[in-house]
């Protein structure tokens, strides 16, 4: 959002034709796309992250609605929380409504991949797009799909990386642990997000409880965690933790005093306690189930449901939809925010175009070696039919002394932690703002050249 508000104030934001995003990025967009009139003043939509929220009872009352449907699953539940407690808005639009509305908006492109295929399928299979409208079927809202575009936690290489200090040796966190610790995980965000949709004291005393509870369970009898132990019998451990765990939370809730909260609780433990036992997420229908032809890979044809998943997990950062000849694009802008190693997404999407073979700039390998203090402004300029990309790291050697700094940063800013403070929204966004203040004229001199290149190419 602060990358944008810059470039609206620096008359650049109508120069872009499309925006592209995964993961938490989907979220801001489609926050600002609520407002059919954002292009041309970001304020509003910078100013509604500092509103009032959602009271819990209204964030209920749509999972209620969702927990009726077939396809009801962690997506809905993951979606309806974070929009309430961390976008603090209720969007009940879809995305087919943005064909009607006001065209000097860039055009939005959201994108998740399929759980099964990411796992076990072709590259091919990793990224796709939809064709022509065939049938019209009942569409996601914003809510729901924004429980699908952000669901790191959905695959179980997210789950590693919150293990807990004390269980992170060598050779305990095995499959039968991550099924324990993806549970509790999931209870603990659960919470955190709950926490930001109320403000009654007594109430959030009472998830204090539910908080400490959980925490005792996990490090209850660490030592028999511990034991090395046969597979069978470590899994029939951690399911008797599971259950546990899960039976604490029910009698937690049952023994709340009488009244809204416990109501509302009791909803919420109802549809999320046998869902977190599944892990069933991004459920939707396969439209491409039994398709007979050849391009569609056979993992994208083989079952009767789609799973869909957060895309930030095979690149995170939105590269693939705009390379080739589909969008055929000149000029991608890139503010890098994401986290893990810096140039990582930029890395991976060189890969991903190389064996796809789409066309994809030359980054040159010694430029790598700043990663750990990056400059502010990168450009890797596109010949013929490759797209040129300015790179722009959010923390750099401009706002950065050193790489001890730009680590801190990235620590403090880190994905997986609950909404930020006001503070922390108002430093991230002046930052990003900042970032694009200070290298208008290299955006420019780029958007000047990538006119050039389109006429030289029509």
């Amino acid at each position: 959002m602060g990358s944008l508000y810059q470039m609206e104030k620096d008359g650049l934001l109508d120069s872009l034709l499309y925006l592209g995003g995964v993961s938490g990025s989907t979220w801001s967009m489609s926050s600002i796309y609520d407002d059919p009139q954002w292009s041309t003043s970001m304020d509003k939509a910078v100013s509604r992250l500092s509103g009032p929220g959602v009271k819990l009872e209204d964030a209920l009352a749509w999972l209620g609605e969702r927990a009726k449907e077939e396809h009801f699953s962690l997506s809905d539940i993951w979606g309806v929380l974070t929009s309430a407690g961390i976008m603090k808005q209720m969007n009940k639009r879809h995305l087919s409504d943005e064909a009607s509305r006001n065209a000097t908006n860039p055009y939005p492109i959201y994108n998740a991949i399929e759980k099964h295929c990411f796992s076990h399928g072709p590259t091919e299979g990793k990224w796709f797009e939809n064709g022509e409208l065939l049938e019209k079927k009942p569409e996601m809202d914003m809510i729901k799909l924004q429980g699908v575009l952000g669901s790191a936690m959905a695959h179980e290489d997210t789950i590693r990386g919150l293990v807990p200090p004390w269980l992170n040796v060598s050779g305990h966190v095995d499959g039968a642990a991550e099924d324990y610790l993806r549970v509790y995980n999931a209870l603990e965000k659960l919470v955190a997000l709950t926490r930001s949709t109320i403000k009654d004291p007594e109430a959030l005393s009472d998830l204090d409880e539910l908080q400490q509870i959980l925490g005792d369970k996990l490090k209850h009898n660490e030592s028999a965690w511990l034991e090395p132990e046969g597979s069978e019998q470590r899994r029939s451990v951690f399911q008797q933790s599971s259950e546990e765990l899960l039976a604490s939370v029910a009698t937690w809730s049952e023994s709340l005093k009488d009244g809204a909260f416990k109501t509302h609780v009791s909803l919420l433990t109802k549809k999320v306690l046998p869902k977190i036992m599944t892990w069933e997420w991004g459920t939707t229908r396969n439209f491409l189930f039994q398709y007979q032809d050849s391009v569609v890979p056979t993992c994208l044809q083989s079952h009767e449901r789609f799973h869909l998943i957060d895309a930030g997990l095979m690149i995170n950062a939105p590269y693939p939809s705009f390379l080739g000849e589909k969008r055929d694009i000149d000029l991608i802008i890139a503010p890098e925010y994401s986290a893990g190693t810096m140039f990582e997404t930029l890395t991976f999407a060189r890969d991903y175009a190389a064996e796809m073979q789409k066309p994809f700039p030359q980054i040159d390998d010694r430029i790598l070696q700043e990663r750990d203090w990056p400059k502010d402004c990168y450009v890797f300029e596109g010949k013929e039919n490759e797209a040129s990309i300015v790179y722009m790291p959010l923390f750099n050697r401009r706002n950065c002394k050193d790489a001890e700094e730009v680590k801190a940063k990235m620590e403090e800013f880190s994905t997986f932690q609950g909404p930020f403070s006001q503070e922390k929204m108002e430093f991230v966004m002046e930052t990003a703002k900042a970032n694009m203040k200070n290298n208008k004229e290299t955006l420019l001199e780029q958007i000047h050249k990538a006119v050039l290149h389109r006429q030289r190419k029509s």
